[in-house]
């Protein structure tokens, strides 16, 4: 085979999208004879969606300068836009300024007016978004998107247009962005961008979708982008990501298993992209899956992983140290994540977890507000999925409160809202709190009831630490409030008299010491006595504790 039909071919399997093929045959071709521009630009794409980052930063490098030689500042400044885009998903982003700034005097030397502006455009809008500056990245993006429809250009119109919407999500204005978002993969589904774009703006929407918890539509467009993906022979570069994102739906059904046979698959593919800074995404989901199944050890190790590619570690850490009973660790970690977390939907994926861990450590006030706060969030998103995390936080700091009626309508409307979702984990905890809350009021019979079920639905996934939790809770049988006492403070009576340690029944209870020492003293203030001994006999005069017991 001559060098030219060999070039033909590996064309060929560029046009049918066989990638690795076109990669490998377009690559061969380049070490027999230098490529030309075009086949340069063929080279890059093909190399960037195999995974090659690196390969495809130098072929559009090369590109840029055969554009350059020819005579063709437009296409080099295109190239060199094409440069600063693979650069700034190896986070070199100093190197991909530089870039965009080549490709900007370039236009600027020859006052072309082109498309490649409205390219040179989306950069400057991601900084105005990395700044805190929503309003000044729309209205880039706003002005991107003119300049693609001018033009023609359904690839700079897709990635404007994302933009666009993901700017109008920070902003606060949901319907306006999640309607932009289906617009924007109407021209997605339908073929209308290329290979290259479409990978990208698939990712984007469905994290946006994840940012707003839009559960629906995060499974909606992952299913899409499996199926695009699949559909593209030799295809490497979004499969990762693809299985990232199907991971966290699954884990939120209840599907465990398959989402951890997601991750690791995940990590596979992330494995044949050198320095892929996604892995750290899969580490991070894989630690919390094993957090969830009490394997701790495994949790701990992924969960390091996905530190060292980067990825921000709470509140998964914070929840895994809570669950090892390092209650202080925990609340150290996760007050420092939400104090230096400005952004409103980066709080809102902390609010939950710093909710618990500070009713934990007993530290009401603190778990108030994080709950208030959370109500807004979700009444500003009106996403269901944080509408029941509200409603769980404001049920739980409401029963600390001592408000039980009050705690129960909350937790009420959380379990409904985690039934709408689909998300048996969550409604298992739910429900562990509608049981205590039942307790409260001296509903004993349905609080059994209640930890029954949350105890069935927590063995059916796996979530080994909640059933010992819920076991420990239905070890106890506390009758109507004694003399004033709550179903807690009976609780601890109980373990008390059984003669455990203020530690022996943190640990039962999954509660901080000092929380089991703020029990003891009100116990000893309602019952007026002075020592856990006196607190033992009242316990068995009283009925609360039998000699069998």
């Amino acid at each position: 085979m001559t060098s030219s039909d060999a070039l033909e071919r590996a064309r060929q399997s560029f046009s049918s999208r066989a990638w690795s093929d076109a990669y490998d045959a377009l690559a061969a071709a380049d070490k027999q004879a230098s490529l030309s521009a075009g086949d340069l630009e063929r080279l890059a794409i093909a190399a960037f969606l195999v995974g090659q980052l690196p390969h495809s930063v130098n072929a559009w490098a090369r590109a840029h300068r055969e554009f350059l030689q020819s005579g063709d500042p437009v296409r080099a400044a295109r190239s060199a836009f094409w440069v600063a885009f693979v650069l700034l998903d190896l986070r070199d982003v100093a190197a991909a300024n530089g870039w965009v700034a080549r490709a900007q005097r370039l236009l600027d030397a020859g006052a072309h007016d082109c498309v490649e502006r409205g390219y040179l455009l989306l950069p400057a809008a991601l900084r105005h978004a990395a700044s805190g500056d929503p309003a000044g990245a729309l209205a880039r993006f706003r002005q991107a998107t003119e300049i693609g429809e001018r033009f023609g250009d359904p690839d700079l119109v897709a990635l404007a247009r994302q933009g666009e919407a993901r700017a109008l999500l920070w902003m606060g204005k949901i319907p306006d962005g999640t309607a932009l978002l289906d617009e924007v993969m109407v021209a997605v589904t339908t073929g209308e961008v290329s290979p290259l774009v479409t990978g990208t703006v698939y990712c984007s929407v469905i994290e946006a979708c994840q940012e707003i918890y839009d559960l629906q539509r995060a499974h909606t467009w992952t299913t899409a982008l499996t199926r695009w993906a699949e559909s593209q022979p030799g295809l490497i570069t979004y499969r990762g990501q693809c299985l990232v994102y199907r991971a966290a739906i699954l884990q939120v059904r209840g599907a465990w298993p398959a989402a951890l046979d997601a991750v690791k698959r995940a990590q596979e593919w992330f494995a044949r992209i050198p320095a892929d800074p996604a892995t750290g995404s899969a580490f991070y989901r894989q630690g919390d899956l094993h957090r969830l199944r009490g394997e701790f050890t495994q949790a701990e190790e992924a969960y390091l992983s996905a530190s060292q590619w980067g990825r921000r570690l709470e509140p998964g850490l914070a929840l895994l140290r809570l669950s090892q009973g390092k209650h202080d660790v925990a609340a150290a970690s996760i007050r420092r994540a939400v104090d230096e977390t400005r952004d409103r939907l980066a709080r809102s994926e902390l609010l939950p977890a710093y909710v618990d861990i500070m009713l934990a450590v007993d530290d009401l006030a603190a778990a108030r507000l994080a709950a208030d706060e959370l109500a807004q969030i979700a009444s500003a998103l009106d996403a269901p999925l944080l509408h029941a995390q509200a409603a769980h936080a404001a049920g739980a700091v409401l029963l600390c409160e001592g408000v039980a009626q009050a705690a129960l309508a909350a937790l009420r409307r959380a379990w409904a809202a985690w039934q709408e979702i689909e998300a048996p984990y969550e409604g298992a905890r739910t429900r562990v709190l509608i049981a205590l809350a039942c307790r409260e009021l001296g509903d004993e019979e349905t609080a059994r009831i209640e930890l029954d079920a949350a105890r069935w639905s927590f063995s059916q996934l796996g979530a080994a630490p909640d059933v010992a939790r819920v076991e420990a809770l239905s070890r106890t049988h506390p009758t109507a409030p004694t003399a004033g006492l709550t179903a807690r403070e009976v609780e601890v009576l109980r373990l008390v008299a059984e003669g455990k340690t203020n530690r022996a029944i943190a640990e039962d209870l999954f509660i901080s010491e000092k929380t089991v020492a703020r029990h003891i003293s009100n116990i000893f203030t309602k019952l007026d006595l002075s020592s856990r001994a006196a607190a033992t006999a009242y316990a068995y005069e009283h009925g609360i504790v039998s000699p069998s017991t």
